[in-house]
């Protein structure tokens, strides 16, 4: 994001699209480093997307399991925005960053409960009806 001074004038260049996408890539190293959780995620989402292909899901089931996914390591990697932000704000410890980390921990968990009975009926439906003939 660029400043501008009192009278609107850019004080900084706009960034390029390399730039922003460089820094994107940046913030997804970050944001794995160190969360055992989010590999978990990832392992779980292969795993899906493997099943998918092997039940030869449709269309319609692919975006919903694609959504599924990208909404669970998305609340993971603002979970883990949110901790790097809590340790540089404060080192000790301090009962609201820990309330503001258990709620984003909470968001993980029911994104990834969510995407769990999701899935399950996708893939599940996607067997009985391969079972079916």
């Amino acid at each position: 994001m660029s400043a501008a001074n009192s009278s609107g004038e850019r004080l900084t260049p706009p960034r390029s699209w390399y730039e922003k996408f460089r820094d994107a890539f940046r913030g997804v190293r970050s944001g794995m480093r160190g969360q055992s959780s989010f590999r978990v995620h990832i392992f779980v989402a292969l795993a899906v997307l493997a099943g998918a292909v092997l039940l030869r899901c449709n269309l319609c089931q692919w975006c919903i399991l694609s959504l599924c996914i990208g909404g669970v390591l998305t609340a993971e990697m603002f979970n883990s925005a949110m901790e790097h932000l809590a340790k540089a704000v404060d080192k000790d410890h301090n009962p609201h960053l820990g309330d503001a980390l258990d709620t984003g921990s909470a968001a993980v968990l029911f994104a990834s409960l969510a995407a769990a009975v999701v899935g399950t009926i996708v893939l599940l439906s996607r067997v009985i009806t391969l079972l079916k003939g």
